[in-house]
């Protein structure tokens, strides 16, 4: 089973990002963090992070007949990206939203997820917790999905 682990912009400066809101561990640690949950569970991963939507969407595209599910956290383009909605919707890859923040509990802006529309499930607020709780619950869905099929 393969899993695409997207993670959207300003990601890649976790540690020095408002670290009241996202923690104070870097980027790399959050890789290391998914690839060995993912090893945990016997999964291969691929992890992904771009501040530019349209390399967001490529890899969305990329993914379909590659990958069996996707993790987003579409980071700033939840509240905005109506293209990374379609794209998900379009290689119908069944995917689950994580955000490392409780963005229901900021701004009232950060509560509309335009990507999370074509997700099965969202995590928030968890720090790094969400990630491992998106990949557990992502394989469990295709487990059952494919059972289903048999």
């Amino acid at each position: 089973m393969k899993l695409l682990i997207l993670n959207g912009p300003n990601l890649n400066l976790l540690g020095l990002r408002e670290p009241d809101i996202y923690g104070g561990e870097s980027y790399g640690a959050l890789c290391r963090f998914i690839e060995s949950v993912c090893a945990a569970e016997e999964l291969e991963c691929e992890i992904f992070q771009s501040n530019y939507e349209g390399a967001l969407v490529d890899e969305i595209q990329a993914a379909y007949g590659v990958c069996d599910g996707i993790v987003i956290n579409p980071a700033a383009y939840t509240h905005t990206s109506i293209a990374l909605l379609d794209a998900l919707k379009a290689v119908a890859l069944p995917a689950v939203e994580v955000h490392l923040s409780d963005v229901d509990a900021r701004e009232p802006f950060r509560r509309v997820s335009y990507p999370g529309m074509a997700c099965i499930k969202t995590f928030k607020g968890m720090g790094f917790e969400g990630y491992r709780e998106a990949i557990l619950y992502l394989k469990a869905y295709l487990e059952k999905e494919t059972k289903k099929r048999s």
